[in-house]
This record gives C-alpha cells, sequence and structure tokens, in this order.
C-alpha cells in the first residue's frame, strides 16, 4: 500500500501507522511527507472490524488464507440468531489472547509468520486484550464451502488480533472456526468516512490528496496554541517559549500551529514549552 501511494503522488516519504492483512480491507492510515513523522505519535487505542466468521473448520493461519488443520461439525445452535446472539455478546471484557502463529509478532528477533512459512513450530506467550463492544450482525446459514457463519462488528483494543476471536470461539464451542473476511470500520478516531479509496487516489493524485487530508491537530485530540510570527521563529529554533495555557498539566503536550500548518507538538515544563517533536516544513490540512 504504502509503495502504490509513493507512486500515486510521487512521494518517497510514505509511511503508515499499523499494517493490514492480507486478507482484509478498509481503514489504514497513512502518512505523506512531514505527515510520515506523526505516525508514531497517533495512539490508536482501539480499533473497530467487521468480520465473517466460519464455522466447521480451522486453519493454520485462523483465516480463510491457510490450510485446514482441523474439522469439526459446528453445533445446530450456531444457525439461532438469539443463541449466536448471546454468545457475542459475552465475548465483551478482557481476556488472555494467543496470537495467531502467523502474525508479525518477533520471536528471538523473527517474525513468527517466517517461522510458521518454514514449517517451524510458534509458541506465542498470551497477551492480555479487551474487547470493548461484540455485536451479532446476521447469521448466514450457507456461507463458503457451505459453512454456517456469523458476521459480527467488534472494537477491540490496540493488539487484539480478530482471528484469535474466530478461532477462540470455535473452540468455545466444541468445534472450529476462522476468519473469511475482515473489514477495518475505524483506527481510533479515524473512520471509513475519513478514507480515501486506493483507485481515487491513484487516478487524480494529489488533488484527491488535498481534498481528503485529515487535519492533523484534530486526529492527535491534543489542544492547540497559533503561534506569532516571533513565536514561530523561536520554536523552529527549539527556543523555549511561555506556557500561555493554566490548564495545561505538567508533562502535558500541545500542538503548535502557524496557519494551516502543524509545526510542532511541544509538552508543558514548568512555565514553559519545550519541544517534543518540530516539524520545520509544517504538516498541513489543520482546518481554521
Amino acid at each position: 500500500m504504502v509503495n502504490h501511494v509513493r507512486r500515486a503522488l510521487g512521494e518517497k516519504r510514505v509511511g503508515h501507522a499499523g499494517t493490514l492483512d492480507p486478507l482484509a480491507s478498509g481503514v489504514l492510515v497513512v502518512g505523506v511527507g512531514q505527515g510520515t513523522r506523526l505516525m508514531g505519535l497517533l495512539t490508536a487505542d482501539t480499533k473497530s472490524y467487521v468480520a465473517r466468521i466460519a464455522f466447521g473448520t480451522q486453519t493454520a493461519t485462523d483465516d480463510a488464507e491457510g490450510e485446514v488443520v482441523l474439522s469439526a461439525e459446528p453445533p445446530t445452535d450456531v444457525l439461532s440468531r438469539e443463541f449466536a446472539a448471546g454468545v457475542v455478546y459475552g465475548l465483551v471484557g478482557e481476556r488472555d489472547q494467543v496470537p495467531p502463529s502467523f502474525s508479525a509478532i518477533s520471536v528471538d528477533g523473527v517474525r513468527a509468520y517466517e517461522r510458521a512459512r518454514k514449517g517451524q513450530e510458534v509458541e506465542l506467550k498470551s497477551r492480555r486484550v479487551r474487547i470493548l463492544n461484540a455485536v451479532l450482525l446476521d447469521v448466514v446459514a450457507d456461507g463458503p464451502d457451505g459453512q454456517p457463519c456469523w458476521d459480527c462488528a467488534f472494537t477491540v483494543s490496540k493488539g487484539t488480533y480478530v482471528r484469535s476471536i474466530a478461532r477462540d470461539l470455535g473452540a468455545s464451542l466444541g468445534s472450529a472456526a476462522h476468519l473469511v473476511e475482515l473489514r477495518r470500520t475505524a483506527s481510533g478516531c479515524i473512520g471509513l468516512a475519513d478514507c480515501v479509496a486506493l483507485d481515487e487516489l491513484e487516478s487524480r493524485g494529489a488533488e484527491a490528496l488535498a481534498e481528503r487530508a485529515l487535519d492533523p491537530v484534530a486526529k492527535l485530540g491534543l489542544p492547540s496554541r497559533e503561534l506569532t510570527v516571533q513565536e514561530l521563529a523561536d520554536v523552529r529554533c527549539g527556543k523555549r517559549i511561555p506556557c500561555t495555557d493554566a490548564g495545561l498539566p505538567e508533562g502535558g503536550r500541545v500542538c503548535l500551529t502557524f496557519g494551516n500548518a502543524l509545526v510542532g507538538i511541544w509538552e508543558r515544563e514548568g512555565n514553559r514549552l519545550r519541544c517534543q517533536a518540530n516539524f520545520p516544513s509544517g504538516v498541513t490540512g489543520v482546518a481554521r
């Protein structure tokens, strides 16, 4: 995706804030130019998805791209909408989750999926995750290969694998399951409505980017301060400036803007602001 954006915009400096599985579609946050420096600062603590889960088989990758490793007849209750809705709602809460062996998690400096592709056994430690919301959307009696499926919507904490939710859901019903479709509908506060489709970006290039670029201040969720010309000169030199916001806590961060550009993210230290990150050319898109 990064390479597609580079070609569409003629810009080498392109980065992203969180990957998507090859099977998945939906929201992928991309930084362009100076915006690449914001990718590590965008804290997407929650992500939302719409998923289709098929019952009856489990795969090596926990999705439709892997080989079947387990087959188990699903209970007849999976076709009951009332039963399915109750099971899905019961997923809400904290739990320990083992990530898929085909994942980008590093094991002794090597990606887990690289070991798994070589046929090596991969043992990943469980991690504490949160499922903040889980809703049944539909029950499909005849999905891929005639398998019954549940269409679900999830909002989960960062680091949660929907593939693992599907796998564990099958096991909890005494059967097997895997993910057959996945669409990310939101990454933090950035949703599908904020996005531009790749084909539109490729056909319209910089024009589409200018129309759909996100407001960096709004998406960072920090207070902002418009600089004077003199303050702008001081900020570009890294010189500390007075903190004028009495409500900003010690160590609190603020976006410094000039015109329609974000020029820095600074933090309070006593009665002054000191630099955490500066963007000399400015990250454009700030709404006035």
